[in-house]
């Protein structure tokens, strides 16, 4: 006998009762539980000595683990050692099944260490080290040097014949290590670049307002010489073009700078110093970073812990002096929403 015909209920049903069954199986793995202390949300704060805020690092997180199967729990270090320690034993009472730790205090990290490990919760550091846990890093005195090597090739190639000096500036009087790490790989490419310049240190003091002033009294001192400037940061070099601009040295100078945040490349909306469009800056690129997109850098290095994958011990993050040929490619216009 031929086999009997399902009538519309029966094949509705079927279909329903084979999509609950993939759907049970997921639902019976709950997603990790994966907590993130950021080093400081401080409204108004820029971190690593670049104009980047913790929002920035937090916003990265947000968007990267949207569709990864965790459940994000978010602190607030707040620049503070204590608060730190208290937010890791928060999480670690909260059962998380990884604490990604971001802590620009290092005198609190040991602390940290050793509770984690006291609870059974593996760490993934980011920038400062955490024990022995993985550590995702930024390489500050490869960035430097990338940006020292950059203007000086620039000088080379566009003015051969002519007398040139250098001048890095910034706060260079910043003692903290990610601050005097960058400096050291800039001066050392300068020298490298230009041998018969010491490069002159223009302290801002932590203000980028004041490089204008800063630069234009150091551009008056070279009335004849073409001038290579390094900045530490994107809003220094911002203020650094405005000085240039204002003593009508465009032809005279190249301004590199560190960071590559929004100040600099701009948004959807916004002004774009680095921009296809704007090829005759004195800003010839900036070092990118990349602080805003830590999220999806770190997120995958976190899953493969959670799978009990090894990772390596340290991953740096991808250095590149980002120009107007090439912004573009590193942050499209469709992306910057």
């Amino acid at each position: 006998m031929p086999a009997p015909r399902l009538g519309r209920r029966s094949i509705l049903a079927a279909a329903a009762a084979a999509a609950v069954i993939p759907y049970a199986a997921r639902a019976a793995t709950p997603p990790y539980r994966v907590a993130f202390a950021n080093c400081n949300e401080t409204p108004g704060t820029h971190i690593e000595g670049l104009g980047f805020t913790g929002y920035d690092v937090r916003h990265s997180f947000e968007l990267a683990a949207r569709s990864l199967p965790v459940e994000m729990l978010y602190y607030d270090n707040a620049g503070d050692a204590e608060t730190a320690v208290s937010n890791a034993v928060e999480a670690a009472s909260r059962k998380v099944d990884l604490i990604i730790e971001y802590n620009s205090e290092t005198s609190a990290n040991p602390e940290i260490a050793r509770r984690m490990a006291a609870a059974g919760i593996p760490v993934l550091a980011i920038n400062y080290a955490i024990g022995d846990a993985p550590l995702y890093t930024r390489d500050n005195l490869a960035a430097g040097r990338i940006a020292g090597h950059a203007v000086g090739a620039f000088a080379k190639e566009s003015w051969p014949d002519e007398s040139i000096v250098t001048a890095v500036l910034g706060d260079v009087g910043d003692p903290s290590e990610a601050v005097t790490q960058r400096l050291k790989g800039i001066t050392e490419a300068l020298r490298a670049e230009v041998p018969d310049s010491e490069p002159a240190l223009l302290d801002t003091g932590g203000q980028p307002q004041r490089g204008d002033g800063l630069l234009t009294k150091y551009l008056a001192q070279q009335p004849r010489r073409k001038v290579l400037v390094a900045t530490l940061d994107d809003p220094t070099a911002l203020w650094a073009r405005t000085a240039v601009e204002t003593t009508r040295r465009v032809n005279d100078c190249a301004i590199v700078s560190q960071g590559l945040d929004r100040t600099i490349h701009g948004g959807a909306n916004e002004k774009k110093e680095i921009d296809p469009t704007n090829r005759a800056s004195a800003i010839l690129g900036s070092v990118a970073y990349y602080l805003d997109r830590y999220g999806y850098e770190v997120m995958p290095l976190a899953l493969r812990m959670l799978k009990g994958e090894t990772v390596p011990p340290r991953t740096v993050t991808r250095h590149i002096l980002v120009t107007p040929a090439n912004v573009f490619r590193e942050y499209p216009p469709t992306d910057m929403n």
